[in-house]
């Protein structure tokens, strides 16, 4: 078997490649990504046996020639690259559709004209928009960000693969946890990070506010175990848990006791989106977290080097 991971140099990109490489049935993963985001972990560190099945090739999304001829022999495509939401998530609608609405257009449109068998898109569950009740995957779209709509394009473009091939929509809450390739601007990797070197973190608004999450580890074990487990083509949620805050502002204050917070207007009540865990997915794949927010945030901040 034969896969291509778009992003696959990224935050989520590199914990799945690396566990693609160690799968027996796997005899090359070709990691497609053009590094804009200046991130080359996944290029260092020891060389075990698997790596030698791992394939680089510096690639645009919108470059359709060359996503058609590295599209040769593939099986199975990860489509992991994206411009992410934070922290410029309503600045610039030019900057998200370049690349999550256009570039998935035309990765598609290369997959049908290609032999793959399989198809995975990371969506996000920003597509929902804010809501008091909680959503799940019948819940219609309402996006608020330009990252939002630009997901929503894209996964109108993958739709078309259904009825062609297995494809999968992952719909994927906010990722958080210990990566070799860090993102820092990601809500509770910032806020590690600031409470760990600072002391001190910054809430916007009064931190009541909600968002669905799920650990680096569950969405990259998750994402290779649809190479064994039969699924049925689809859209589905992967989230693990959501919290307000707030919720990881105690955590954090559990952990560091001196830790200090302060709110940027506080008055403002921003914007609640909560997923409900128990998705379909988990009917086909089972995740379970077995660490508590705690307890992955202690081991987080032992990663730390000072």
């Amino acid at each position: 078997m034969r896969i291509l991971v778009t992003g696959g140099a990224g935050y989520i990109g590199t914990e799945l490649v690396n566990l693609l490489a160690e799968e027996t049935q796997v005899a090359e993963v070709i990691v497609y990504d053009n590094l804009s985001k200046g991130n080359y972990n996944l290029f260092l560190g020891e060389r075990p046996k698997s790596h030698d099945k791992i394939k680089f090739i510096k690639g645009e999304l919108l470059d359709s020639r060359t996503l058609k001829k590295n599209l040769e022999g593939i099986d199975v495509v990860y489509h992991l690259a994206a411009k992410v939401t934070t922290p410029f998530a309503s600045a610039d609608p030019h900057f998200y559709e370049q690349v999550n609405h256009w570039g998935t257009a035309e990765l598609v449109y290369a997959v049908e004209e290609s032999d793959v068998k399989k198809f995975i898109f990371t969506s996000s569950t920003s597509i929902y928009g804010s809501s008091n009740v909680m959503a799940v995957e019948s819940t219609t779209p309402n996006p608020r960000t330009f990252y939002g709509i630009s997901k929503l394009r894209g996964e109108e473009h993958v739709n078309r693969l259904m009825d062609r091939m297995e494809t999968y929509i992952l719909r994927c809450g906010n990722v958080y946890g210990y990566s070799r390739s860090m993102r820092f601007d990601a809500v509770i990797n910032k806020f590690t990070f600031e409470a760990n070197f600072d002391r001190r973190i910054s809430i916007h608004g009064d931190g009541k506010q909600s968002r669905s999450f799920i650990h680096i580890d569950l969405m990259s074990q998750a994402l290779k175990q649809i190479l064994d487990v039969k699924v049925p083509s689809g859209i589905y949620n992967l989230v693990d848990r959501n919290l307000k805050i707030l919720d990881i502002v105690d955590v954090l204050k559990t952990i560091l006791p001196e830790l200090e917070f302060l709110f940027v207007n506080q008055h403002l009540k921003l914007r609640t989106l909560n997923i409900n865990p128990s998705s379909n997915f988990k009917k086909f794949i089972p995740m379970e977290n077995h660490h508590t927010l705690e307890e992955e945030l202690r081991y987080f901040i032992n990663k730390f080097s000072f």
